[in-house]
C-alpha cells in the first residue's frame, strides 16, 4: 500500500494528467446535488496547481455505455470546480484528439482544465489500448486520486497509467489505502466490523474474509433477515436472499461466537419500498415477527447490545444502514450506530464508515467529521475489505523500501 505520491516527484511545469472520481449526482436541471467526491479531490488538485503543475482532470459520470449523453456532461462539473477554487478552470468537449491536447499545450503553470466525460468512447471500460495511448498525450506524468474507480481495469486507471514509468497516488486515495490497508493487514485491537443493507450477496464475500480478521461482526440492516431465517427463524414477509441461504448456514456453523445478530427489530404490517407509506409499527423481539409483517430496523434493545459490543473496540468499519432510514420512523437504527462511532471516535478508536447508504446517513445524522474516515469508494471499499488486489491501485509506482 506505500505508493509514491505527488510529494515525491517535482510536478512544476510538468503537465499531470490525474483521474479523480467526479460521478456526482446531477438534477434535471444539470445541478450538482452532492458534491462530496469533488471536495475530497480538493488536496490534491489545490496542491498541483500550488506546485506549478499544468493539470489535466479526467473522470466519468454515470453510464453512457460509450455514447454521447449530454445530460450526463462533465461541464457543469468543471463550473462548480471553478467556484469551489475560485480559479477559472478550464474545459475541454472532447476527452480525446488533437483539440484537446491543443487545449493542454496552451495550459499555463498553476492552471487546471478538465476533460469532458471519459465514458463517453467505448474505448474507456473496454481499456482499449489505443484510447490508452490518445490519452497518455495529454501528460508528462500521471496519478489517479480516484478511490471509487480504483476497482475497475479501465482505461483511465490501468491502461493509460501503464504508458507512464512513474504513476503517483493521489492524496485521497493515499488516505482511502491508509485506513482501509490498516484495517486489512494490521488493525488495532479490538477489531469490530458492523455490516448492513439490503444486499446480502454484495456482501458475503466481505464476511467470509472479515469474520476471520475481526474480534466481532455484528449484522443488522435487510440482510439480517436472511441470516434470521437461516437459524430456522420466522422473519415474515421480510427481505429474504434465498440464494445465500446455504453460505449464510455454513458462516454461522463455523462462526457462531463471533457474528452477533440483532436481539429485536421494528416491524410494520405494510411498506411500500417506492413510495415510503408504511403502515402499523411495533418492536418485536427476533422470535415473535408476525407471518405476514416486513422487518425495517433493528429495535432500541440491539441498538444497546451493539453498544455493548463496542466497549474498548480500537479500531471499526461499517458498512451498511441498519434498516430504512430514508424514513424518519425507522431511521433511527441507523442513526445510533452513526452516533456509537462518533463516540468511539471520541476515545480514540479508527472508524471507518465505507458504502453510500451508510455515508449519507452519515451525513444527515450531522456526523461527517465526527469520524476517522469517510470512503469515497463503495464497491472499491468492499473489495478491499475482501482481500482482493485492486487493478488501479496494484498499476501505481511503489516507494521503494528505506
Amino acid at each position: 500500500m506505500n505508493k509514491l505520491t505527488l510529494k515525491d516527484v517535482d510536478i512544476r511545469g510538468k503537465r499531470l494528467l490525474m483521474r479523480v472520481d467526479f460521478n456526482v449526482p446531477l438534477d434535471e436541471n444539470q445541478t450538482i446535488t452532492d458534491d462530496n467526491r469533488i471536495m475530497a479531490a480538493l488536496p490534491s488538485i489545490t496542491y498541483a496547481m500550488e506546485q506549478g503543475a499544468k493539470l489535466v482532470l479526467m473522470s466519468h459520470l454515470g453510464r453512457p455505455k460509450g455514447k454521447i449523453v449530454p445530460e450526463l456532461s462533465l461541464k457543469p462539473v468543471a463550473v462548480h470546480l471553478g467556484e469551489l477554487l475560485k480559479k477559472p478552470v478550464g474545459f475541454a468537449t472532447d476527452c480525446i484528439g488533437e483539440q484537446v491536447e491543443a487545449q493542454v499545450s496552451a495550459l499555463k503553470n498553476g492552471s487546471v482544465i478538465l476533460l469532458e466525460n471519459l465514458r463517453f468512447h467505448p474505448g474507456e471500460t473496454a481499456n482499449q489500448d489505443d484510447f490508452a495511448d490518445s490519452l497518455a498525450r495529454l501528460g508528462d506524468l500521471y496519478a489517479n486520486d480516484a478511490f471509487g474507480t480504483a476497482h475497475r481495469a479501465h482505461a483511465s486507471t490501468v491502461g493509460v497509467a501503464e504508458k507512464f514509468p512513474i504513476r503517483l497516488c493521489g492524496f485521497l486515495m493515499q488516505k482511502e489505502l491508509r485506513y482501509l490497508g490498516a484495517a486489512v493487514s494490521n488493525p488495532a485491537r479490538p477489531y469490530v466490523a458492523i455490516l448492513g443493507g439490503a444486499k446480502i450477496a454484495d456482501k458475503i464475500p466481505v464476511i467470509d474474509n472479515l469474520v476471520d480478521r475481526v474480534d466481532r461482526l455484528l449484522i443488522g440492516g435487510g440482510m439480517m433477515f436472511t441470516f434470521l431465517k437461516a437459524q430456522g427463524r420466522e422473519i415474515g414477509a421480510s427481505l429474504l436472499d434465498e440464494e445465500s441461504l446455504p453460505l449464510v448456514k455454513d458462516l454461522l456453523k463455523r462462526h457462531e461466537k463471533k457474528i452477533i445478530l440483532p436481539d429485536d427489530c421494528l416491524v410494520s404490517d405494510q411498506f411500500d419500498f417506492t413510495t415510503r407509506q408504511i403502515g402499523e409499527l411495533k418492536k418485536v423481539t427476533v422470535d415473535e415477527i408476525p407471518a405476514d409483517w416486513i422487518g425495517l430496523d433493528i429495535g432500541p434493545d440491539t441498538v444497546a447490545r451493539f453498544r455493548s459490543e463496542c466497549v474498548g473496540v480500537r479500531t471499526i468499519i461499517w458498512n451498511g444502514p441498519m434498516g430504512v432510514f430514508e424514513v424518519e420512523e425507522t431511521a433511527r437504527g441507523t442513526f445510533e450506530i452513526a452516533r456509537l462511532l462518533a463516540d468511539l471516535t471520541e476515545e480514540g478508536c479508527t472508524t471507518i464508515v465505507g458504502g453510500g447508504d451508510s455515508a449519507s446517513a452519515l451525513k444527515k445524522a450531522g456526523l461527517t467529521t465526527k469520524v476517522s474516515h469517510v470512503s469515497t469508494g463503495g464497491g472499491a471499499s468492499l473489495e478491499l475489505l475482501e482481500g482482493k488486489i485492486l487493478p488501479g491501485v496494484a498499476v501505481l509506482s511503489d516507494r521503494e523500501k528505506e
